[in-house]
C-alpha cells in the first residue's frame, strides 16, 4: 500500500514539474491542433473531388481547349485579365468537371459574344468532346465531379420528396427563379433563366457549381438528397396542368397587372365609349 502511494506521488510530482516547463504549453497547443485537424479531416464531408482520368482523354481535351477556349481563359486556363483589371475570362483551375459539363453541355460556352451573361443555346461540342474538355479542366485542380445518374434520378421520388423539395425551392430559389421556376430579371442586364425543360443532370450541376451569378449549393449546404428533392419538385411542376387557365408566363403580379390594365380596364373603357356613342345616336333618332 505504501509502495503504491510512493509511486503515485512520484508520478504526480513529475507531471507537476512538467507543467511548469516552458516547453509544456507550446507542446500542448501543437498536440491540440494536430488532434483537431485530424478529426476535421476524418469527419468533415469532402467539398472537392478528384478522379483519375485517362491521359489520352486529357490530352484530347487540352487540344480542344487550346482551339476553342484559350482565347478567353488563357492557354493554361489561368484566366485573362483586362487592362482595366476586369476578367476577360475567369480562371478554370479548381472549377471541376461538373462546371465544364454544365457550361458546355448547355451551350453557354463557348460564348457567341461577350455580354453580361452567357445565354443558353445548342451545344457546340458533342458528348465525347465535352467529356474530354471536362477531364482536362478536372486535371488542373480538384473540384466537383460530374454527378452519376443515380445522384439526380428522380423517377422513384415520393410525394414526401416532392413536397420537401418544394419547401427547399421556395426557401432558396424563388427570389431569383420565380415561384414556378419561370426565371426573373436581375440587376445589370442579368437574369435568372427559366428552369422549365432543363435536364435533371444540368439542374444538379447548376446547384453543385453555382454558374455565373448563382450561389454554390455544395453538399454542406444542400445534401445530395436535398438536391434530388428539388429536382423532383421542378419536374412535377412541369407535368402539372395549368388549372387556372392562362399562366401569363408565370411571372406573377407584373404580367397579371399588365393584363388587367390593358385588357380589363381597356375593355371597360371601350364599353363605356360604345354605350355613350349609342345613347347619343338613339336620342338623335327620337328627336
Amino acid at each position: 500500500m505504501r509502495l503504491t502511494q510512493k509511486i503515485s506521488h512520484r508520478i504526480a510530482g513529475r507531471l507537476s514539474a512538467g507543467r511548469r516547463s516552458r516547453v509544456a504549453a507550446p507542446l500542448v497547443l501543437v498536440l491540440g491542433l494536430l488532434v483537431t485537424g485530424g478529426m476535421y479531416a476524418a469527419l468533415s464531408p469532402a467539398s472537392a473531388q478528384t478522379r483519375t482520368a485517362d491521359q489520352d482523354l486529357v490530352a484530347k481535351g487540352r487540344a480542344l481547349f487550346l482551339v476553342g477556349c484559350a482565347s478567353c481563359h488563357g492557354k493554361n486556363a489561368e484566366g485573362i485579365t483586362t487592362v482595366k483589371g476586369g476578367q476577360y475570362g475567369p480562371s478554370l483551375i479548381g472549377v471541376g468537371a461538373a462546371a465544364v459539363d454544365f457550361q458546355v453541355g448547355t451551350g453557354r460556352m463557348p460564348m457567341a459574344q461577350p455580354g453580361p451573361q452567357a445565354l443558353r443555346k445548342p451545344p457546340v461540342y458533342d458528348d465525347a468532346e465535352i467529356a474530354a474538355l471536362a477531364a482536362y479542366v478536372a486535371s488542373l485542380g480538384p473540384g466537383p465531379d460530374i454527378p452519376a445518374a443515380s445522384e439526380y434520378d428522380v423517377s422513384n421520388a415520393s410525394t414526401e420528396d416532392i413536397a420537401r423539395g418544394g419547401e427547399f425551392f421556395r426557401t432558396n430559389c424563388t427570389a431569383c427563379h420565380n415561384f414556378a421556376g419561370a426565371g426573373g430579371a436581375l440587376p445589370r442586364g442579368r437574369f435568372a433563366p427559366s428552369l422549365q425543360g432543363v435536364s435533371e443532370k444540368h439542374l444538379y450541376e447548376a446547384m453543385l457549381t453555382g454558374p455565373q451569378q448563382m450561389p454554390v449549393f455544395g453538399d454542406q449546404v444542400l445534401t445530395p438528397q436535398d438536391k434530388r428533392q428539388i429536382i423532383a419538385y421542378l419536374k412535377k411542376n412541369e407535368e402539372t396542368p395549368n388549372y387556372g387557365g392562362f399562366t401569363l408566363g408565370s411571372l406573377g403580379p407584373v404580367s397579371e397587372g399588365l393584363f388587367a390594365w390593358l385588357v380589363g380596364i381597356g375593355s371597360l373603357v371601350g364599353a363605356a365609349v360604345w354605350i355613350a356613342a349609342n345613347s347619343a345616336r338613339s336620342r338623335r333618332k327620337q328627336a
